[in-house]
């Protein structure tokens, strides 16, 4: 399955659509099952992030601050560049800059790694990544939104997401790292949990795509709109990826890495945040998972294209 992820991925989403499509009255069932699913795909991942490994990731000085530049600079000014090219729809805005504006901590590093890009460096920086986007998100949605936000948004359901999907899955992978560590059942369950990465994420993929397909129809032209957006925001972020890489003088495999981060986002993370909206704002979740849609396929087309971009020396 690890050979093969891409087109397992590919397949869950299609599964998805297809359900979402053919048996619309399961969708309910299906978005109560996102949060479940993706935070045991979320334990998964920090399972593979050793405690001891954080701590040493905050050393490698220049590849956080490039991580960080680009993620919490660049992109949120090239989203700026964009945001007045987005459809008026309150909604739709409030689901682009939930997506865009929040980087990836999951399939990120396997598509990193797949193109030769530093996987382990990324996924020793995912808590901070993780953390940083929630403390500034709500400084960024303000910013782009003003006063408009505080009538839509309610702080529980991001503390609560906040909680359910990232502190407790992360302290769960802790505890379960320090039971492997002194004995050998502890470390059984580690690596049998870690075998579980590309079935969660299948599934979590399918689940996010057929609860939110069948939403499509009333918002479709909205929606459609958005593609050409979302492939700009990949091409866009490739170079501003390489350019950051370079000023700082990164080496191949971590600059690779830092173009995947700045183009892949958190549409899995904060989809439950865009599903929290108001009644009249759930378009927000359709824009969100429209976004990782392209982003599946921009991917399969980055694997090829950035070792190309920035070929071994």
């Amino acid at each position: 399955m690890e050979r093969h992820q891409v087109a397992v991925y590919v397949a869950a989403m299609a599964a998805g659509a297809l359900v979402g499509l053919v048996v619309p009255a399961i969708a309910p069932g299906l978005e109560r099952a996102i949060n479940p699913v993706l935070a045991a795909l979320l334990y998964v991942t920090f399972l593979q992030v050793p405690a001891a490994e954080i701590g040493r990731s905050l050393r490698a000085g220049r590849f956080l601050a490039a991580a960080l530049v680009v993620n919490f600079l660049v992109a949120p000014l090239v989203v700026a560049a964009m945001f007045t090219f987005l459809p008026a729809d309150q909604a739709v805005r409030m689901g682009v800059l939930l997506v865009l504006l929040t980087p990836c901590v999951d399939y990120v590093i396997v598509f990193s790694s797949m193109a030769g890009g530093s996987g382990q460096r990324l996924l020793a920086a995912t808590p901070l990544l993780l953390l940083a986007q929630m403390i500034l998100l709500p400084g960024y949605l303000y910013l782009f939104m003003g006063s408009e936000l505080a009538a839509i948004v309610e702080p529980g359901p991001f503390v609560e997401a906040f909680l359910v999907l990232i502190v407790i899955p992360l302290a769960l992978a802790w505890l379960t790292q320090a039971s492997a560590a002194r004995r050998t059942t502890g470390r059984k369950a580690a690596d049998a949990a870690s075998t579980a990465m590309v079935p969660l994420m299948a599934a979590t993929l399918l689940a996010v795509v057929g609860s939110q397909v069948p939403k499509l129809d009333d918002n479709l032209a909205d929606i459609t709109r958005l593609l050409p957006v979302y492939a700009l925001f990949l091409l866009v972020m490739a170079f501003a990826g390489l350019a950051v890489s370079r000023l700082l003088r990164l080496d191949v495999p971590d600059s690779r890495a830092i173009v995947f981060t700045g183009a892949t986002r958190n549409s899995l993370v904060v989809l439950p945040l865009a599903l929290a909206l108001p009644d009249h704002l759930a378009i927000a979740a359709v824009v969100v998972v429209t976004q990782t849609l392209v982003e599946v396929i921009g991917m399969v087309i980055y694997v090829r294209a950035i070792p190309r971009l920035l070929p071994a020396r």
